[in-house]
């Protein structure tokens, strides 16, 4: 007999591996003469860089980068000469932050945004990025900024998302050279009664009142993006998955010209699931 484990992570209790090796001991116990197929799953959020640097033989790399809410945290990510596999939970993630101590307002994106330094500097072909496991809704803001595409206020000072009045800067001129994919696991667009705020801002921090003046801040960052990119501000505000983690979606595909794609449909063609 042949079975195949095949699991997603266990959100905040258990990895993708852990759960295959739990569940793979279990089979044994009763079927020590079956052949098992251990496949760790991710669909983008956490777990992500593990399963795929598993399912495409990467070289693992850890990095200490700024955590959501300041605090240095150690990332894992993977990479071989062509590809680099990153994860937006590994410094940015919802199990990094206590409940009680979660802030929407404060928690931001620039560990994220430094891993992605990281990996540039191993000259991939593509970069697949994983989107989900968030604690932040700052719309890539943070990511941006270590990217060197800053938000500035009125006096042309680096500001948060309320305080944003414009984006200047510009990109390593490397990123002309790389195809960034997202692995994502929503289409949630990034503003609206189905944007990052109203759906995902609850579980990251967002009280009642926080989530209209939250979305209206999402609302002009799309804005200032359309600005800088000389995009259209409601592409980017509606198309499916802008709103993955909290808003890094519509920052990834406006600015660097990501490709979004179902993070468990990439992962299961690479590993030759079906």
């Amino acid at each position: 007999m042949k079975i195949v484990i095949a699991p997603d992570s266990f959100k905040e209790s258990l990895t993708a591996v852990e759960a295959c090796a739990a569940m793979a001991a279990g089979v044994r116990d009763i079927l020590p003469d079956a052949e098992i197929i251990e496949i760790p799953m991710a669909d983008g959020g956490e777990g992500t860089a593990h399963a795929f640097a598993a399912a495409l033989d990467l070289e693992q790399h850890t990095t200490a980068v700024t955590g959501p809410l300041g605090d240095p945290v150690e990332a894992h990510w993977g990479s071989d000469s062509a590809t680099a596999v990153v994860e937006l939970a590994e410094a940015a993630g919802i199990h990094l932050v206590a409940p009680a101590d979660r802030d929407i307002w404060a928690a931001d994106t620039r560990g994220v945004g430094e891993l992605l330094n990281a990996a540039l500097d191993t000259t991939p072909q593509a970069l697949i990025i994983g989107l989900g496991g968030s604690v932040t809704t700052d719309g890539g803001l943070g990511l941006l900024a270590a990217l060197g595409v800053i938000a500035v206020d009125t006096d042309g000072h680096p500001a948060d998302l309320r305080h944003a009045a414009g984006i200047t800067g510009e990109l390593d001129p490397r990123w002309d050279d790389v195809q960034v994919v997202i692995a994502g696991d929503v289409d949630n667009p990034l503003c609206g009664p189905t944007g990052a705020a109203a759906v995902f801002g609850p579980q990251k921090g967002a009280t009642d009142s926080d989530i209209p003046e939250l979305d209206k801040a999402l609302n002009h960052w799309a804005d200032l993006l359309a600005d800088y990119t000389g995009t259209d501000s409601a592409t980017i505000r509606d198309t499916p998955g802008a709103g993955a983690a909290g808003g890094v979606g519509a920052a990834l595909l406006s600015v660097l010209h990501a490709e979004m794609r179902s993070g468990a449909d990439l992962l299961l063609d690479l590993v030759g699931f079906r």
